[in-house]
């Protein structure tokens, strides 16, 4: 009878080049997908979000080209679904321990306090101009002088173009 196939084949990622941005079809080539591909991964991926340029490109950083190539491994050689994948790769993400993640490095208490005087000094500065901002817009604006008419009533009885 035919060996049961492992569900999990041996995956090796290619070598990404080292570069700031990388286009879609860069992406798509890396990860061995079309480019229709990593845009529906966008749509099923809140954590793949690619920047876009002015003129709509979308222009991937390197992190999001280790996301899609972790995507890939999950779903094409660990056998995922897409939902599935995504909760993998969200428990990734709330691992302690990983080196992005702030709880790595808690701020001391004393930094702690000081940061909340800076944050509770800049509220009340906000609060103190949007009372201003109220008080200016709450008070009856000023009316303009109204001007004069230049143009004079012509009495229909003298029948006069020009009245003296």
């Amino acid at each position: 009878m035919a060996t049961q196939l492992n569900r999990k084949r041996a995956y090796e990622p290619p070598p990404i080049p080292d570069r700031l941005y990388f286009k879609i079809g860069d992406v798509a080539e890396l990860c061995g997908v079309e480019t229709y591909v990593l845009r529906f991964w966008e749509s099923q991926f809140p954590q793949l979000k690619p920047n876009k340029s002015g003129t709509g490109q979308r222009l991937y950083r390197r992190r999001d080209v280790e996301l899609a190539l972790d995507i890939k491994r999950l779903v094409h050689a660990e056998g995922y679904t897409l939902a599935g994948a995504r909760a993998v790769l969200e428990q990734e993400q709330r691992r302690p321990g990983k080196p992005n993640q702030p709880e790595a490095a808690l701020p001391l208490l004393a930094d702690r306090n000081q940061n909340l005087d800076g944050v509770a000094a800049a509220i009340g500065h906000a609060r103190a101009e949007l009372r201003e901002l109220v008080h200016l817009l709450s008070a009856p604006a000023e009316q303009p002088p109204r001007r004069r008419s230049r143009l004079t009533a012509i009495s229909a009885v003298s029948g006069a173009l020009f009245p003296s």
